[in-house]
């Protein structure tokens, strides 16, 4: 019984550190030559430049249209043209709308201006990096200076809207205040208009993204008390 364990086990080992016999979408007589350049694609990268590389590139804020970004764009064309890759880099126009002056208060009962900037977060040297850096703002909104009630909208999704129309709660001519979650934050300001708001404030919940979830940056990966939330896309 010893004896035939022992022999099953080493059979194991031995198929646990033998490569698979074929891959799926080559022929046979092509798989050894693919997992030979595979091979010597490993062996060439290089841990510490990974590391280098991630240091630089998050050194300072890159968004579009910025110095930082077209520097970065050169800085990776480098490394493709070094690795003997044909490069070139080419120029686009989108519509970019950053704003120019912007402020949020809380006028009553009490007044209260809120800072619309993140504080410098310790034990990150990046982050209290303000020269060049992006303003906190919603990209492609419209322009506009408006003052109403405020109404809590939930996540602010067309069920959010209808839940409220049934107890008896109108947001027409008020500005909502929605948490980001269950759906993309574009969407938000969009039903929001729909259903007569005149502004949209959209916030990170701690208990979506903070706290309740886990320890927030940088002793973890969920959001701390004061970060705003950036980001592109459709994400």
């Amino acid at each position: 019984m010893k004896k035939t364990f022992a022999i099953l086990l080493s059979s194991l080992l031995l198929s646990a550190q033998s490569p698979p016999l074929s891959i799926a979408g080559f022929l046979p007589d092509s798989t050894k030559r693919e997992f030979d350049l595979e091979s010597k694609f490993d062996q060439a990268l290089n841990r510490q430049n990974f590391q280098q590389w991630m240091k630089l590139l998050s050194s300072k804020p890159h968004h579009v249209g910025s110095p930082a970004s077209k520097a970065t764009a050169e800085f990776i064309a480098a490394q493709f043209k070094s690795w003997g890759y044909e490069t070139s880099i080419e120029t686009f126009y989108p519509l970019f709308p950053t704003p120019k002056t912007r402020q949020l208060e809380m006028v009553s009962p009490t007044r209260f201006t809120a800072l619309l900037e993140e504080p410098k977060v310790e034990g990150d040297e990046t982050s209290g990096i303000k020269d060049g850096n992006l303003p906190i703002y919603h990209a492609y909104s419209t322009d506009g200076d408006v003052t109403a009630d405020l109404v809590y909208v939930n996540y602010g999704l067309p069920d959010d809207y209808r839940k409220l129309r049934e107890m008896g709660i109108d947001v027409k001519g008020k500005i909502v205040l929605a948490r980001y979650g269950s759906s993309w934050r574009g969407i938000k300001p969009k039903v929001a208009a729909e259903n007569g708001a005149i502004g949209c404030l959209i916030y990170s919940d701690p208990q979506d993204d903070g706290y309740f979830q886990g320890d927030v940056y940088p002793k973890g990966a969920y959001r701390p008390a004061q970060g705003a939330q950036r980001g592109a896309g459709r994400e």
